[in-house]
């Protein structure tokens, strides 16, 4: 089984709604989906789109690994098809036989410390922080600062999921980290007066997408565009009403073992996020955003004005989605 026997448990997920003249699914196999994270809030929005992307007859097959570069190698080896991540680096460095076919999220990250440890971006020279894996852009988000400040770390730890690096600093074992808004929330409510946030500019920049081999996006033109199109219904939905992914948890009743606690944070969480939701896949003007933000950032090398689109992209499913439910 190779990478997938790292797998946590396997979900059976699902399709899209809203699409005027939807593709029917071409492949008889299964869509198999590479998560390198665990199932969590942060990934419902996602495992809802999924559900409705498999009532369009979409088969899925979605696997938890440890890492995003788990994930991304079972892509590249052909033991997925499709993995989620930001494959940036890995594309340059290694030109994998992946493109990227949609942006998931874009980037909405808190730097926080401890304050019985450090205080300010200087203090956190020689010292070790933990983001969410490698290449990611947590990763260079901290490698910028780490630039912009003229520091340098002792160490990077990879932490996958906000929500575990979240419990991490409350627990004592990270004292600089990463979070999200979600995770932000948290601690300014359980310990406002144990962490600070340290400044970020402003940032534009994809924080996860969705990447294919490039021979099954070849291959299944369809189940890419039911995909993308199931994705970027439940994200207008989710942005015009946060509150809806609550009601289409318990319709499609995932997560059943999250805690009262979590649920609870649902719907604060993609309100926050709502603002992190591209509404139009991304495309063109992410790439391009993303090219500045990742050379500055060391995670892609050159002049990012000289770099190529459909180098990184393949912006087919995309673009026939956007032509039937429009832009935004």
């Amino acid at each position: 089984m190779g990478y997938l026997a790292d797998r946590m448990r396997p979900l059976a997920v699902i399709s899209a709604i809203g699409m005027a003249a939807a593709p029917v699914a071409a492949s008889a196999d299964p869509v198999r989906i590479a998560f390198g994270d665990i199932a969590t809030i942060e990934t419902l929005g996602l495992l809802i789109a999924l559900e409705r992307a498999k009532e369009q007859g979409l088969e899925i097959d979605t696997v938890f690994l440890k890492s995003e570069d788990i994930a991304a190698q079972a892509v590249v080896s052909g033991q997925a098809d499709i993995g989620i991540g930001g494959p940036y680096a890995l594309l340059q460095k290694v030109k994998a036989p992946i493109r990227i076919f949609l942006q998931l999220t874009e980037l909405q990250m808190y730097p926080v410390v401890n304050t019985e440890f450090y205080k300010d971006w200087a203090d956190l020279d020689g010292q070790e922080v933990a983001v969410h894996s490698r290449g990611s852009g947590t990763e260079a988000i901290m490698q910028m600062m780490a630039d912009e400040h003229g520091i340098a770390y002792s160490n990077i730890t990879y932490v996958p999921g906000a929500e575990v690096r979240t419990g991490a600093l409350l627990q004592g074992n990270v004292k600089a980290t990463i979070v999200d808004s979600s995770g932000r929330r948290i601690l300014e409510s359980e310990a406002p007066d144990r962490f600070a946030f340290l400044p970020l500019g402003d940032i534009s920049a994809t924080d996860e997408t969705m990447f294919a081999n490039t021979d099954w996006l070849s291959d299944n033109a369809a189940d890419a565009e039911i995909l993308v199109g199931a994705i970027l219904t439940t994200w207008r939905e989710i942005a015009a009403d946060p509150s809806a992914v609550l009601k289409l948890r318990d319709q499609y009743a995932l997560l059943p073992d999250a805690t009262p606690e979590m649920l609870a944070d649902a719907e604060p969480y993609y309100a926050g996020m709502k603002d992190a939701l591209p509404l139009n896949g991304g495309g063109e003007d992410a790439a391009k955003d993303d090219f500045v933000f990742y050379t500055t950032s060391g995670a892609l090398e050159g002049d990012p004005a000289t770099l190529a689109v459909e180098d990184f992209w393949d912006l087919s499913a995309l673009d026939s989605v956007l032509g039937k439910i429009g832009t935004q």
